[in-house]
């Protein structure tokens, strides 16, 4: 009788757990299923964690700053945040805002806010504000990104001393055979990224906001301390973009990636995705989108 009761509550777990709609699996680079704690207790181990994001996905942004939570806890102010979402030439204003200098309306009316920032990026802001913790404004001023984009790297020599300063060391280390550069290109051979009027300086607009981020990123983190990213996962994924500068600067850097991606269904992970980053939170495509 024991044994009937036992089978029958086994199929019922079964059926519940296949009824369910979960709102995102965690895998690890070998698709395997990996769970939440696996990724701090490997973000602890890091130096540099990487969170590669969908700009609009409610989950990366909820996971980013549950797991920034998680590394306070436990380092403390040895935890430095940084961001994609902010440049350069923010990080004064941003400086100012995070001491209690200036007040919250004049920092969001000053600095480059996404969109979405009130929403997204607020909540990573106000926490490092809360608890004293540094916040580096990593990306290139899109002006110069811009430059890049129209005229190749050479149209950074002509900038002014005061601007070299809000970019990566020139000239620009650049390896046009990686993956994700020269994917960019045949996206936009098939009429995407860019259209028709993009040519062989794309990618290398994308390299020099790479540089860009790892240099800033190296210009704070000090060892003992975690550098914890947020970046479209683009800027990240398959161990490129940033982290390839990174490497080639300091290739003893112990660095953690997560990556996001979007599935029908997420119960296992898709072949192409495998190998992405350390670890790939999937996402029903179905999501709500924050934009």
């Amino acid at each position: 009788m024991k044994t009937k009761i036992s089978l029958l509550i086994l199929v019922v777990l079964f059926t519940a757990m296949k009824s369910d709609k979960p709102a995102y699996m965690i895998f690890g680079k070998d698709g395997k299923d990996a769970r939440y704690k696996n990724i701090i207790e490997d973000a602890l181990k890091a130096d540099i964690v990487f969170f590669g994001e969908q700009h609009n996905d409610p989950i990366s942004h909820w996971m980013e700053i549950e797991i920034t939570k998680e590394l306070f806890a436990e380092k403390g102010s040895n935890l430095i945040l940084g961001a994609e979402m902010f440049e350069t030439d923010d990080q004064l204003v941003l400086d100012e805002y995070l001491s209690g200098r200036i007040a919250q309306k004049n920092f969001e009316k000053e600095v480059k806010l996404w969109d979405n920032y009130s929403t997204d990026y607020k909540p990573l802001v106000e926490f490092a504000k809360e608890n004293n913790l540094s916040f580096i404004a990593t990306n290139i001023p899109r002006r110069y990104a811009s430059l890049v984009n129209k005229n190749g790297f050479e149209s950074l020599d002509s900038l002014s001393v005061e601007a070299k300063r809000l970019v990566m060391p020139l000239p620009v280390n650049y390896d046009p055979e990686l993956k994700s550069y020269k994917a960019m290109l045949e996206m936009n051979e098939g009429g995407m990224q860019g259209g028709s009027h993009a040519t062989e300086n794309l990618p290398k607009a994308q390299a020099v906001k790479d540089a860009t981020m790892a240099y800033s990123i190296m210009q704070h983190w000090q060892p003992g301390k975690i550098f914890i990213h947020y970046n479209g996962s683009y800027h990240s994924d398959n161990y490129e973009g940033i982290v390839w500068y990174l490497k080639q600067e300091n290739p003893a850097l112990k660095i953690m990636t997560i990556s996001t991606v979007e599935q029908d269904t997420i119960t296992d992970l898709k072949e192409e995705f495998l190998n992405l980053a350390d670890y790939i939170i999937c996402v029903p495509t179905g999501m709500t989108k924050t934009y």
